[in-house]
């Protein structure tokens, strides 16, 4: 059976051609042929899968099959790890070498194989983010050479969005400009990053994406319309993360209302000029009446001393 290390049972037959039947000749020459091509066979490595996915914290099944025509006491199974982030620094994730297995310290309860040594499939459970990467499966069997006794695969380990930050720069009086930006941290695959205006209705709005992570949308001439609460949300297939931005525009009063405000300060003087205009005019009759009673007063006194005069005479 291949795989395995099966070894064919009767080596010891003789391939003479002593006086036996053309048939039993005929036999024992194939049992030579496919003894000698399972000698000839080298170790074999392969990936039923090119590529997994899983989602974030959830199990999964690495596989790896060799198959081999030599006896299993000196098999050796490495597994290696080239993250995505840094594909050019590959760490030891798992070991198999002659019956012992060594895990990587930072994968201990995370990580083993699930068959060993019939099998060079490994599981991880409790994936992370930090086990995404390109997996290698490396398989020995001396004394058995092997043609291809390496092999890979692609572990994607989906997440979902999170929680991004909003955030706003910009002039915010009547006229200026305004820029809102949005950034998430991580999310498996890429989040898509949308902003709208909620009040006083929805609206979508176009956004200029500055990378994978980060979009901002900017708004220039605002006014008191532009004013209100605005949503960026990052969606992708585990779902969506919101953060929000309230931004109240600043508009000066209008200049008719300054208008107004001096053409009733105006109207405010006139009344008072003319408050006081009257003051004097009512001032300057009362004071001619007075000077006419005195008047009138000193013109009798004169008579009555006259006819005085006259009556003593």
């Amino acid at each position: 059976m291949p795989g395995f290390g099966h070894q064919l049972v009767g080596e010891g037959l003789s391939c003479s051609h002593s006086a036996m039947g053309s048939s039993g000749r005929w036999i024992i020459w194939m049992l030579c042929v496919c003894c000698s091509a399972q000698e000839n066979v080298a170790l074999r490595v392969t990936m039923r899968e090119s590529s997994l996915q899983v989602v974030q914290g959830d199990y999964v099944v690495l596989p790896c099959s060799f198959f081999t025509s030599s006896p299993l006491s000196r098999l050796n199974i490495i597994w290696t790890l080239a993250p995505f982030s840094s594909p050019e620094v590959p760490t030891q994730v798992i070991v198999y070498d002659h019956g012992q297995v060594i895990e990587d310290p930072a994968l201990t309860g995370r990580v083993g194989f699930t068959g060993v040594p019939w099998s060079a499939d490994i599981f991880l459970n409790d994936t992370r983010v930090s086990d995404a990467g390109i997996y290698r499966c490396l398989v020995n069997n001396p004394p058995e050479t092997a043609s291809s006794g390496i092999n890979e695969l692609e572990l994607r380990v989906l997440t979902p969005p999170s929680l991004p930050l909003c955030q706003w720069d910009g002039d915010a009086d009547a006229g200026g400009s305004v820029t809102l930006s949005c950034s998430v941290e991580e999310g498996v695959p890429t989040p898509e990053i949308h902003w709208e205006k909620l009040d006083p209705e929805k609206i979508a709005l176009p956004i200029n994406m500055e990378g994978d992570l980060t979009g901002s949308i900017q708004i220039a001439n605002v006014s008191s319309q532009t004013s209100g609460l605005y949503r960026c949300s990052a969606t992708n297939v585990l779902g969506t993360e919101n953060c929000y931005v309230s931004l109240s525009i600043y508009t000066a009063p209008a200049r008719s209302s300054g208008v107004l405000q001096g053409v009733l300060l105006t109207l405010s003087m006139c009344v008072v000029l003319l408050a006081l205009l009257g003051l004097l005019l009512w001032l300057h009759h009362t004071g001619q009446d007075g000077w006419r009673w005195r008047r009138a007063k000193e013109e009798c006194y004169d008579i009555r001393y006259t006819s005085s005069l006259r009556s003593f005479v």
